[in-house]
C-alpha cells in the first residue's frame, strides 16, 4: 500500500474493512432472471402479495387488462405498454393497496380469420368450402396458441398478474357475456337497423367503424363532369353544371347535385380552347358551363380552355339536370335535382358536389333532408357492381384477389369511357389525396350503402342508467368525471365522441360474438322476448358462440313461430367485445370493484378500446367503466421513425432480453416520457445500460459497506454527523418524490431523482467522504457507525422504491442481504420520519458543495500538470471571503470534506495567485502539499505518522484501530 521507500512494517491490508458481497458487478441478467422468475412463481408471488395487503384490510385498486390481440409473438409496444402495467401494479402494491389485474386477450375479428384463409389456401382449400363450424375451431385454436406465446412473453418482462385466471373474449363465458351485453341494448331501444353508407372493405367483405379506419396518401383520378340543364332559368337552360369528384365509380349512383346557397355561382360561355395540344379537349367553343365563380378560372384550366365569358349569375334553387349517362341508356333517364347543403364550400372543386346516396355520408344526408328516401344499391360486398347495373355490371370498383388486392379495379376507367363516349366529360385528371384504408388489411375502403345494425347516439333513453340523456350525452358527461394522464387525453377524446356518427356495431363475417337475436319480419324490429335471451345466454355459456350458428332455431325461440322470424348471422363488431370486458372481468368477480381504477394503453386508444368501453358502459351503466385513464405514445426508431420490417429498424423486445436482460427494457421504459413517443435502439439502450449499472454499482457498494451491520450499531438522530443528517434529509425529500411519482404514474420523477441521488448525493459525496471512516476507523467508532446506520436505512428505501421499476434486481439484492427473508416484492415503502427533514444540513451542504467545487478545480489542475497525484498528497489553503460560505464549515473535517490529508479554510480573499472559479467569485485556493509521513494503512499524509510506537507506519487513529483488531483476535 506505501511507497518501496516506505515499505511498512507489516502488512495492514486484513485489518481494513474492505466491502465484501457475493452480489456481483456483472449483473448476468439473462440468466439471473429466468431464476428469480421461478422463485416467484413457486411462490405464487401475485396472489402471495395480494393475500398479504387483503389480510391487513388494504383498500383495494383496480388496473382493468385492455386485451392485446392474440396474433403473433409480443413486440416492443407491448413490452412497453405490459411494463408500464407492471410498474402500476407493483407500485401500488407497494403503497399499500391490494392491486386487482386479471390480463386478458382479444380473439375475435379480421387478422385472425386472413391468417386461417391463408392456411386454408396452402392446403388447397376455399374458406367456402369450409364448414362454419370447422374455420370458427380453427380460428380458437390459433388464438389460443398466440395466448400461450404472449403470455410467456409478458412473464418473461418480470409482469406480475393472475395468470391463471386470465380472460379471453373467445372464452365460452366471456362470449355470453357479450352477448348478454349486447341484449341490453336491444332491450333499451337503442339499436336500430339502418340502410345508409357505411366503410366497408371490400378485400374484407364487411362493414368498418370509424375506430377502424385510418387515413394514408394515395392517387385518385379527378373527373370534372357536365350535367345538362332541364329545367331552371333562361340563362341556365342549353348550359351543364359541371362537378367534380375523385371516385368515378360512383356517377351511375348519382343521384343529386348539391350546392350552397352562400356560394356564389354563374353561367360562363367558352369563347376558345388552349392551341397545340397533343389531344383534342372536350369542351368547344360555344359551351356554357355553370360553376362557382371563385373556382371558375380553376375549372377552365383543368379543361384546357383559353378564354371565356361570364354571362350572369344564376340561382340554383329549383334547378334540375340530366344525368350524364342517360343517352347511353334509359335507365339513367331520371332527373338529377340540384339539392341545398351545407356541407358544400367554394373552396375546391367547381362549387357542386355531386351527390350519391349510397356512397357517402353527406351526400346520403342531403338526400333523406329533402324527402327522399330510395338509396341507390349498386357496388356488391366484393366491391362489384351488381349485375341490374348497366353499361358496369360486374366491374370492380376494387380488386379484391391476388396480387392486386386493394388496387382500383377498372370500374373508375370504363365510367370515365363511357362519360367520355356520352360527351359528357369536361377535364380529368389525378390527386394525391388522404383517403381512408382499413388499419388491418391496409386497402382503401369505399362507402358503401348497406343493411347494418347500428347504437344510436344522439336518441334519449328512458333507463334507470341514461334517465332520458342519449349515449352521446352520458358518455360525455362521463369524459368529465374521468382523470386523464396526460390531460390532453380529454379534450382528445371528447371531440371524438362530440362529433362520432351512431356506432355501427355489425360486420358480415364468421369470427366473433354474434348479434344472438331475432327479428320480427312483419315488423322489422328485434324481438325482446326474456326468456328467448335467456336460452340464448345458456347456449353460449355451455357451447360458445357455436351455439348460435348450429342449434336450430326451435332451440331459443321456445313457442314463437320460426317463420315469422330472421335469425341475425352477422357477428359483433370486435370493439364491441373489448369494450364489454369490463361487465366480466370487473362485475361479479370475488377480491375486485367496478368501476376500475385505471385503464392504460396506447394514446390510439382513445378512438379504439377506451371509446368503446365508454360507449358500451355509458349506454348499459350510465357512466364509464373507468375512474381513469392512462396513455401513452409511440415506440419509434432511434431517428424518430416507425419501425418496419423492411426499414430493418425493429426492436424484438426478446432479442434485448437475450442479450441483456428484461430489466434493461424495464429501466429504459421508467426513463423515458411515455407519455410521448419514445425512441429506441442500439445507442438508447447502450445509455440505459450504462444507467443500470450505476445503479448497480451503488446497490453493491452499500451491501459490501452493510456487511454484518447489526441494529445494534444504530446511532440516534441526535448524534448524527452533519454528513449524515443530510443524507437522511435527502432521503425524507426522496420519499415524498417517489410516492408523488407513483401516485400520479409519473415513472421519470421516481427512477430520474433516484439516479441522481445515487450518483450524486451517494457515490460522489456519501461514499466518497465516508470510504476512509468505512475501511479505517474501529468499527465501534461512531462515526463509522452512523454512516452504516445511514447507509442501511438508504438501502432499506432505495431496495423498495425501485422495486416496481427493476424488481429483478432489487429481488437479488434484498435476498443477497436477507436470504431467508420473503420476497421484495411483499414490502411496502418503510415511512420516513418526519424529524429526517433537516432543511439547515440541505442549505449547508450546498455551500458546502461550491466551496469543494472550487478545491476540486485546483486539485485537477495540478494533477493536469503532474505537480500532484491522488488528492491525498494535497493540503489546500481554502480561503472563503463569504462568511455564510465559511460558517457552512462548522463542525466539519474540512480535509475529510474535501478529501484530502490534510486542509486549512482561511477567511478572507487570497493571494492573486491562487485558483478560483468565476462561478464563486469568494473562494480562493492555494493547492498546497500535505506535510508529514503516508499512514501505511489509510494513505493519509499527516505530521503524526508514527506517533503510536506500536504502529511506527500509522495514524493515531489508524494505529487505534489496529490495536482493537490485534485485540479481538488476541
Amino acid at each position: 500500500m506505501a511507497d518501496d521507500a516506505e515499505m511498512p512494517s507489516r502488512d495492514y491490508r486484513e485489518t481494513v474493512f474492505l466491502p465484501e458481497t457475493p452480489f456481483p458487478m456483472r449483473a448476468g441478467l439473462p440468466q439471473k432472471e429466468p431464476e428469480i422468475l421461478a422463485r416467484w412463481a413457486k411462490a405464487d408471488l401475485y396472489n402471495a402479495v395480494r393475500a398479504e395487503r387483503q389480510r391487513a384490510g388494504a383498500p383495494l385498486f383496480v388496473l382493468h387488462d385492455g386485451p392485446p390481440y392474440a396474433n403473433g409473438a409480443i413486440h416492443i409496444g407491448h413490452a412497453l405498454q405490459k411494463t408500464l402495467k407492471d410498474f402500476v401494479v407493483r407500485s401500488r402494491f407497494l403503497l399499500g393497496y391490494d392491486v386487482d389485474y386479471v390480463p386478458g386477450w382479444d380473439c375475435h375479428g379480421l387478422p385472425i380469420e386472413w391468417q386461417i384463409e391463408k392456411e386454408l389456401k396452402e392446403k388447397g382449400r376455399r374458406k367456402d368450402e369450409v364448414s362454419k363450424a370447422e374455420f370458427r375451431a380453427r380460428c380458437r385454436e390459433y388464438a389460443a396458441h398466440w395466448i400461450d406465446v404472449q403470455r410467456d412473453g409478458f412473464k418473461r418482462l418480470g409482469v406480475i398478474a393472475d395468470w391463471e385466471n386470465r380472460y379471453a373474449t373467445m372464452d365460452y363465458s366471456s362470449e355470453a357475456a357479450i352477448v348478454a351485453e349486447f341484449h341490453k341494448f336491444v332491450a333499451s331501444g337503442q339499436l336500430y337497423r339502418g340502410s345508409k353508407p357505411v366503410m366497408w372493405s371490400p378485400v374484407e367483405r364487411t362493414a368498418l367503424a370509424d375506430a377502424e379506419v385510418e387515413y394514408h396518401d394515395h392517387v385518385s383520378p379527378t373527373i370534372w363532369v357536365k350535367f345538362p340543364v332541364v329545367e331552371g332559368s333562361d340563362a341556365a337552360r342549353g348550359a351543364s353544371v359541371v362537378i367534380w369528384t375523385t371516385t368515378p365509380w360512383t356517377i351511375p349512383a348519382n343521384r343529386a347535385i348539391s350546392y350552397s346557397d352562400s356560394v356564389d355561382y354563374a353561367v360562363y360561355q367558352v369563347e376558345a380552347m388552349v392551341e397545340g395540344l397533343e389531344f383534342e379537349p372536350w369542351a368547344k367553343a360555344g359551351d356554357k358551363l355553370i360553376v362557382a365563380d371563385k373556382l371558375a378560372e380553376d375549372v377552365f384550366k383543368a379543361a384546357k380552355i383559353a378564354s371565356w365569358r361570364r354571362i350572369e349569375a344564376v340561382d340554383c334553387q329549383g334547378m334540375v339536370c340530366e344525368h350524364p349517362l342517360a343517352a347511353l341508356d334509359t335507365h339513367y333517364a331520371f332527373q338529377v335535382p340540384l339539392l341545398d347543403g351545407d356541407h358544400v364550400t367554394d373552396d375546391a372543386g367547381t362549387g357542386f358536389v355531386h351527390t350519391a346516396p349510397g356512397h357517402g355520408a353527406d351526400d346520403y344526408l342531403v338526400w333523406l333532408a329533402h324527402g327522399h328516401r330510395d338509396i341507390p344499391d349498386i357496388v356488391d360486398p366484393d366491391g362489384a357492381y351488381y349485375p341490374h347495373v348497366p353499361l358496369f355490371a360486374g366491374l370492380k370498383v376494387l380488386e379484391t384477389e391476388g396480387k392486386k388486392a386493394g388496387k382500383f379495379g377498372p370500374a373508375n376507367g370504363a365510367v370515365m369511357d363511357k362519360l367520355i363516349e356520352a360527351g359528357r366529360l369536361l377535364a380529368r385528371g389525378r390527386m394525391e389525396h388522404s383517403y381512408p384504408h382499413s388499419w388491418r388489411s391496409k386497402a382503401p375502403v369505399i362507402f358503401r350503402n348497406t343493411p347494418q345494425w347500428f347504437i344510436r347516439m344522439d336518441e334519449p333513453v328512458d333507463t334507470p342508467q341514461l334517465g332520458g340523456r342519449t349515449l352521446r350525452e352520458a358518455a360525455l358527461e362521463a369524459i368529465e368525471a374521468t382523470a386523464f394522464y396526460p390531460a390532453g387525453g380529454k379534450n382528445r377524446i371528447r371531440s371524438m365522441v362530440e362529433t362520432r356518427p351512431d356506432w355501427l356495431i355489425s360486420r358480415q363475417r364468421a369470427w366473433g360474438a354474434p348479434l344472438a337475436m331475432f327479428v320480427d319480419k312483419e315488423t322489422n324490429q328485434p324481438l325482446h322476448d326474456p326468456e328467448v335471451d335467456a336460452r340464448i345466454i345458456a347456449a353460449i355459456e355451455a357451447e360458445g358462440a357455436d351455439a348460435w350458428f348450429n342449434r336450430p332455431v326451435t332451440d331459443f325461440l321456445g313457442s314463437h313461430d320460426p317463420e315469422r322470424y330472421e335469425k341475425i348471422d352477422d357477428i359483433l363488431d370486435v370493439w364491441f367485445d373489448s369494450g364489454s370486458t369490463h361487465a366480466f372481468t370487473l362485475e361479479n368477480r370475488e377480491h375486485t370493484k367496478w368501476p376500475a381504477d385505471l385503464y392504460l394503453e396506447g394514446s390510439d386508444q382513445h378512438r379504439g378500446w377506451f371509446q368503446s368501453s365508454l360507449l358500451e358502459s355509458s349506454g348499459t351503466r350510465g357512466r364509464a367503466p373507468y375512474d381513469a385513464i392512462l396513455t401513452h405514445g409511440f415506440t419509434m426508431d432511434e431517428n424518430g421513425e416507425k419501425m418496419s420490417k423492411s426499414k430493418g429498424n425493429v426492436v424484438d423486445p426478446q432479442a434485448v432480453i437475450r442479450e441483456s436482460g428484461a430489466e434493461i427494457i424495464r429501466l429504459w421504459a421508467a426513463m423515458i416520457d411515455y407519455s410521448d413517443d419514445s425512441r429506441i435502439g442500439k445507442t438508447v439502450l447502450q445509455t440505459t445500460s450504462d444507467a443500470y449499472r450505476k445503479l448497480r454499482n451503488t446497490v453493491r457498494y452499500m451491501l459490501g459497506a452493510l456487511a454484518d451491520y447489526s441494529p445494534d450499531e444504530a446511532v440516534e438522530l441526535e448524534q448524527m454527523p452533519p454528513l449524515e443528517r443530510f443524507i437522511l434529509h435527502r432521503l425524507w425529500e426522496l420519499d415524498a418524490q417517489v410516492r408523488a411519482g407513483y401516485e400520479g404514474y409519473v415513472f421519470q420523477d421516481v427512477i430520474r431523482p433516484i439516479i441522481e441521488f445515487c450518483q450524486t448525493d451517494l457515490s460522489s459525496l456519501f461514499f466518497d467522504i465516508r470510504r476512509d471512516s468505512l475501511y479505517c476507523d474501529r468499527p465501534d467508532a461512531l462515526r463509522r457507525r452512523a454512516a452504516r446506520t445511514v447507509m442501511d436505512a438508504v438501502f432499506e428505501r432505495i431496495t423498495a422504491w425501485l422495486a416496481p421499476l427493476t424488481p429483478f434486481t432489487m429481488e437479488e439484492a434484498w435476498t443477497t442481504r436477507y436470504p431467508d427473508a420473503l420476497s421484495n416484492c411483499l414490502r411496502q415503502i418503510p415511512e420516513t420520519p418526519a424529524e429526517w427533514r433537516n432543511d439547515a444540513e440541505a442549505e449547508r451542504w450546498a455551500k458546502v458543495h461550491q466551496v469543494t467545487s472550487v478545491v476540486t478545480g485546483a486539485l485537477e489542475v495540478e494533477r493536469r500538470e503532474k505537480r500532484m497525484g491522488a488528492a491525498l498528497e494535497a493540503a489546500p489553503s481554502v480561503h472563503v471571503a463569504d462568511a455564510a460560505l465559511l460558517a457552512a464549515f462548522e463542525g466539519l473535517d474540512a480535509a475529510e470534506v474535501f478529501r484530502t490529508s490534510q486542509a486549512t479554510l482561511v477567511a478572507g480573499e487570497g493571494p492573486a495567485g491562487a485558483f478560483r472559479l468565476a462561478e464563486v467569485p469568494s473562494v480562493a485556493v492555494e493547492p498546497l502539499k500535505a506535510q508529514g509521513r503516508k499512514c501505511a494503512r489509510s494513505w493519509r499524509i499527516l505530521p503524526e505518522v508514527g506517533s503510536d510506537p506500536r504502529y511506527p507506519d500509522l495514524s493515531l487513529r489508524d494505529a487505534d484501530a489496529v490495536a482493537a483488531w490485534d485485540a479481538a483476535r488476541a
